[in-house]
């Protein structure tokens, strides 16, 4: 059967129809005609149901009758043959030759001839009924068109659906070739129309590949240009439907050819721009059509960057050349009779006014760098046009009339739309590396080449012009493609300033400039416009909260003040911030926005005065005298406004007190940022307004607000620095602060959250203490650092020792707190915890971090005795009463190591701790350590002292000491004396010991007066025997022996609350003499160094100023700490910044350093040292060893900051030798 009649053709065309439905998705989504012959075929690979279709089944059908005989015949033929000669052993190589033979048969050849002819016949017949079904609708829909013929196209007409809501069908190139011929300019209108119809319907793909595509895309430009809309419009809704249908690959091509046409219509129609009073309306047909065009290519450059990264790159760059292509048209109209005309430019900003298609380009990096290389190497010329229209002064000044339509813009208007659009481009260049390295550039107004600065300069000129603010809202509300949203030029230049201020890089090399600072400052010193100065106070803020922009306010004598003087900016800005709170300006005073004003320059000084070094600065201001009087001020007049009543005029009361609670709190939060430095926060004290300002932050905290916008962190380090003084903790503890913290220490330890539902028990902590308590253990920690916030919260408070309590019984206070997780005396203690273990191990933890300082260690030893407890506690665990087992357990093990650590004393090489863990090596006891569970304590745990080499009488210093025989009558001989030391410290530190007879003299010049200032004898023999902890005994009567060194009766404040570190040290080097002891502590009281070493003799001294001496803030924290904070950012700043992060202060660890005179940090000959480099050197020197400390101990605290235990680390495990003459070197 090689035959088809009639019926089966008409059966075929059935089955061949139904076949196409069948894979129609497979079809209708190829991109191009190949592709769709391609998936046919592969269908057979591809499709599971390929062989269950009936036109598969009817061909397969129709090759078995034609070709079933022939098939059958030559197996047998080549299964005969004697040999199989062609065929071989296996089943494929009969196959293969059955196949081969029947190919090359004339049944085969006529059987595919007359298929091929058949299925000619079927398709054509198809297409043919296809194409009579697309003229009907055709007719139908040209009908309908014309009863429609007075709609225009809209906008969306440009939109087009997609091929699966379309008819959809291949044309054929000589289809596509009579379409070319028909869209010829010298065919007839109507000719030209049907074709653009027709071509509509074609696929993109079809078009794009056809030999005549070059001719079409001519006719079609040129039919864009056309000035009949029937034309331009059909032309243009082609070119929608490829950009909105086709992959990068085909749209490219087509968005090309857009841009090409729109350049081509402004060069040749050359649009004139309007100038004076004359006006442009978009609805003319021309530049209707244009902005049409342009609004097309702008919708595709937002939506191109959704996945052009799918495609090579060299699609992307054709895309953004013709654009860049079509923007660098500039027309020079730089003489004056050169009539200025519209450029694309000016219809792009007002379609898109804040360049949201350059935004989008600009985000990635696939993008940006080729955007970046074409505009070095071959478009300048663009960023030169957009410097061109940066010139906010030819911006109109007189209101919009009102009988103007909405679509009438004049030439001020464009001016403006070109002006935010070409801001907004320049704004995200510049913030990238490669974007900066276009400048600098030359334009067209400026002789010499605009520079980076230059623009910077340029752009916060234009915020002077805020009086234009009205004006430009009047313009933009009628801008009918931009909507509601409204915006003043101010407002965006402020917005490209904060995105630079942001760039660290780039605002060092162009931003913190002298002239730009100067531009910035000038409407101060002009007293501009409140609403201009507040955009300015918003930058300079900015610009302050930076290292380097902070500098150059401060230390930079650059700016032209009154007569022709130079002066810092600081100075200026804290100067101009007086006055407003003075209210010495009326007329910035007078406007609507008086206190904002005043409040945005108080934040610019704030940014100042929140660092060590702006504090320095600041301080001679009385600034913050001024904040406190407008406080106090203040809040007199908000007690007096009038409550609303019935009948009143309730509105303006209200809105006037808010206004005042506003203003309250926001001079409340310009005086608690002093309490960021340690000085600062003498001065707020100072002000009286201490406890109203941690009132305010304890409010703040507990909604978890972050400080300011500038300042993008929480309270933690403030409310470190405030409770490291006892001023600072009192008002901590009436705000409420204490008292929460507490409650929400215990909710977390022993309450587990009883609000929330139980789905699964609570796991057991591996950690000591649970990740769920670190924060809480870790604000306790900083709370109680030092000895002042314990004897304020702890002094003379006793313990409750209840006999019996709740289990819903809450701590409230920290005695409260160390009565139930520290001093476990009693069952009734114990079995009042849900946690025991857990519990009480956070108990001794904070306890072992508490006694780390001395001072509260003595406090809760006199009060409480704690170690009687813990001894008590560890006999517990004895099972016999000779002591030979003993239960171990992890608080047993918490409690020797405390108990070690409160009775050895000494540094790194003088004692040993007992670690806290248990060992897990096998075969070997879990504990070898020795129980200490009465004393004395075991020997092991005190070092033998490392041989120190005894001074010999000819040593250097012996010799330099014994050749001064009158040294009191040359003036020299101090300054010969600190050469000879540093020399000493730096080659051979261990000639000054502690150890041997030698004699240091040192004498200072003060008043031409030479007074014997100290005498240090290092320990003899007598003491050498004893260890320190023996000594120890001997510092609780060192008081009362050195009680007479006050010089005048205490009147500003009671008793030092803590123990004399100082003279217990002095003792022990005077080797327990009471007179050598008394004379040298005489003599050193005479020294100014002996404020800073001596905290209990500068306590008593009524030769301090009043008001500091009441304030109880030590001159260690707010001088010494203070600049070891300075000097620690500038000298150590990720040492700096590592605190900062954790919450914690240098100044704290600082204050417990050297109120102790290094007591368990630091070896014996290390004190002895420091003492010495103090008194000789100077007390700078105290400064410097605080900070070379601490960038010692750099890696160690970077590494402790990522595990969020720093505090403890500093305080607890700090266990490195470190020596001082590493100073020296």
């Amino acid at each position: 059967m090689s035959q088809l009649f009639a019926e089966d053709e008409v059966e075929l065309q059935s089955l061949v129809k139904q076949f196409l439905r069948s894979i129609s998705d497979k079809i209708s989504s190829a991109p191009s005609p190949e592709c769709a012959e391609e998936i046919l075929l592969h269908l057979e690979e591809t499709d599971k149901d390929f062989h269950n279709y009936e036109f598969v089944k009817y061909l397969r059908q129709y090759v078995e009758n034609a070709l079933g005989s022939v098939v059958e015949e030559e197996t047998n033929n080549l299964t005969r043959e004697d040999g199989q000669h062609a065929i071989g052993s296996g089943h494929d190589t009969l196959i293969h030759a059955v196949t081969q033979r029947t190919r090359d048969s004339a049944e085969y050849q006529q059987m595919i001839h007359t298929l091929k002819n058949t299925m000619i016949t079927v398709v054509e017949s198809l297409k043919n009924k296809f194409e009579d079904d697309q003229l009907r609708k055709e007719e139908m829909h040209h009908e309908k068109q014309h009863r429609q013929s007075n709609i225009q196209f809209t906008d969306n007409c440009s939109d087009s659906g997609s091929s699966f809501s379309q008819s959809y069908g291949f044309f054929r190139q000589e289809q596509l070739q009579v379409l070319a011929e028909k869209l010829d300019s010298n065919k007839p209108k109507e000719v030209r129309w049907e074709a653009l119809k027709v071509l509509c319907r074609a696929p993109t793909s079809d078009v794009l590949s056809c030999e005549s595509w070059s001719s079409l895309r001519r006719n079609l430009c040129v039919a864009l240009s056309e000035p009949d809309p029937d034309l331009s419009d059909n032309a243009l809704r082609f070119f929608a439907k490829s950009l909105s249908s086709s992959p990068l690959n085909v749209t490219r091509e087509i968005y090309t050819s857009l841009a090409k046409s729109v350049a081509s219509s402004f060069l040749s129609h050359k649009l004139s721009f309007p100038s004076g009073s004359a006006t442009i309306d978009i609805n003319r047909p021309e530049i209707s059509r244009l902005l049409k065009q342009i609004r097309l290519m702008n919708d595709f450059q937002k939506e191109v960057t959704n996945f052009w990264i799918r495609h090579p790159e060299k699609y992307m760059e054709e895309v953004i050349e013709s654009t860049f292509s079509l923007l660098s048209y500039h027309h020079e109209h730089g003489s004056p009779g050169t009539e200025r005309v519209l450029e694309p430019v000016h219809l792009l900003a007002l379609l898109d006014v804040k360049a949201t298609w350059f935004k989008k380009w600009m985000h990635g990096y696939y993008s940006r760098a080729v955007i970046l290389r074409l505009l070095e190497r071959k478009y300048k010329s663009v960023v030169s046009g957009l410097l061109n229209n940066k010139d906010l002064s030819l911006l109109c000044t007189s209101e919009r009339p009102e009988t103007r339509g909405e679509s009438v813009y004049s030439g001020k208007e464009l001016e403006y739309c070109c002006f935010v659009h070409s801001l907004c481009v320049l704004g995200k260049l510049v913030i990238y590396t490669n974007g900066r390295k276009l400048f600098p550039i030359k334009i067209r107004k400026y002789k010499d080449p605009v520079t980076l600065t230059d623009l910077i300069v340029i752009l916060s000129f234009h915020m002077h012009l805020i009086q234009l603010i009205n004006v430009i809202k009047c313009i933009l509300i009628h801008l009918l493609l931009v909507g509601s949203d409204v915006v003043s030029p101010s407002t965006l230049v402020m917005e490209v300033l904060w995105m630079l201020c942001e760039q660290t890089e780039w605002a060092a090399e162009c931003l913190y400039q002298t002239p730009v600072i100067e531009k910035l400052l000038a409407p101060v010193i002009l007293k501009s416009p409140a609403a201009t100065l507040s955009l300015i106070a918003d930058i300079l803020a900015r610009i302050a909260n930076t290292d380097r922009g902070l500098a150059l306010f401060l230390f930079e004598k650059n700016l032209a003040a009154a007569h022709s003087e130079r002066t810092f900016a600081a100075h200026i800005i804290v100067q101009f911030t007086q006055r407003l709170l003075d209210k010495e300006l009326p007329s910035l005073c007078e406007s609507d926005m008086p206190h904002s004003l005043c409040g945005a320059f108080i934040l610019v000084c704030r940014q100042m005065y929140n660092t060590c070094e702006g504090l320095q600065v600041l301080r001679p201001y009385g600034l913050h005298k001024a904040l406190a009087a407008a406080w106090k001020k203040t809040s007199t007049l908000s007690e007096r406004v009038q409550t609303p009543v019935p009948g009143g005029d309730a509105g303006s009361s209200t809105q006037e007190l808010q206004n005042m609670l506003i203003w309250e709190e926001t001079l409340l939060d310009s005086l608690l940022n002093f309490a960021a430095t340690p000085k600062g926060l003498l001065l707020l004290q100072q002000t009286g307004a201490i406890n109203e300002c941690v009132s305010y932050m304890f409010s703040r905290f507990t909604k978890k607000l972050q400080v300011s916008s500038c300042e993008k962190f929480g309270y933690g380090v403030m409310v470190t620095q405030v409770a490291a003084t006892a001023p600072g903790v009192v008002a901590l503890h009436s705000s409420g602060f204490i008292r929460a913290l507490v409650l929400e220490l215990w909710s977390v330890l022993e309450c587990s959250g009883d609000n929330i539902r139980v789905v699964r028990p609570k796991p057991t902590p591996i950690d000591p203490i649970d990740r769920s308590c670190l924060k809480s253990f870790l604000y306790l920690v900083n709370l109680l650092s030092s000895s002042q916030s314990v004897w304020e919260l702890l002094g003379r408070q006793p313990l409750a020792n209840k006999s019996e309590y709740t289990l819903r019984e809450m701590p409230t206070s920290i005695p409260d707190l160390i009565d139930r997780l520290i001093a476990m005396n009693s069952d009734v203690k114990i079995h009042s915890l849900f946690h025991y273990e857990e519990s009480h191990t956070f108990g001794l933890r904070l306890l072992n971090v508490l006694c780390c300082n001395l001072d509260s260690f003595l406090l809760l030893e006199s009060q409480y005795n704690i170690c009687s407890m813990l001894l008590q506690s560890q006999m517990g665990n004895n099972t016999f009463e000779i002591n030979q087992n003993i239960i171990i357990d992890s608080l047993s093990v918490e409690r020797n190591h405390v108990l070690v650590r409160v009775s050895v004393v000494g540094g790194p090489s003088e004692r040993r701790l007992p670690p806290r863990d248990l060992q897990e090596v096998k075969g070997e006891h879990p504990y070898p350590w020795p129980w200490f569970s009465c004393y004395p304590v075991p020997r092991c745990y005190t070092l033998d002292p490392p041989d120190i080499l005894h001074t010999s009488p000819d040593s250097e210093i012996s010799a330099f000491l014994s050749s001064w025989k009158d040294p009191k009558n040359d003036g020299s001989w101090m300054e010969a004396c600190r050469t000879l030391y540093c020399k000493v410290m730096a080659s051979k530190p261990s000639v000054l010991t502690g150890k041997g007879k030698l004699l240091l003299f040192v004498f200072l010049l003060q008043d031409k007066k030479i007074i014997c200032l100290s005498k240090m004898l290092m320990l003899p023999q007598c003491l050498l025997n004893m260890s320190k902890t023996e000594i120890f005994v001997f510092f609780f009567f060192l008081p009362a022996i050195f009680g007479s060194l006050t010089l005048k009766p205490v009147t500003h404040q009671e008793g030092y609350p803590g123990h004399d570190w100082l003279a217990s040290t002095v003792f022990l080097i005077m080797a327990g003499n009471i007179e050598k002891s008394l004379c040298l502590l005489v003599s050193l009281s005479s020294l100014l160094t002996s404020a800073f070493i001596w905290p209990a003799r500068i306590h008593a001294s009524i030769h301090f100023p009043k008001e500091v001496a009441e304030s109880g803030i030590p001159p260690v924290y707010w001088c010494t700490a203070h600049y070891v904070e300075m000097l620690l950012k500038a000298e150590v700043p990720l040492v700096h910044s590592a605190f900062k992060m954790s919450g914690f202060t240098p100044s704290q660890m600082c204050l417990h350093w050297l109120i102790q005179c290094f007591w368990n940090y630091l070896d014996w000959t290390e004190i002895c040292h420091y003492i010495c480099t103090c008194v000789v050197m100077g007390p700078d020197y105290q400064v410097y060893m605080c900070v070379a400390i601490f960038k010692h101990l750099q890696p160690d605290i970077l590494q402790r900051t990522q595990s969020q235990e720093l505090q403890v680390f500093l305080k607890v495990r700090w266990s490195q030798n470190y020596n001082i003459h590493a100073i020296f070197y």
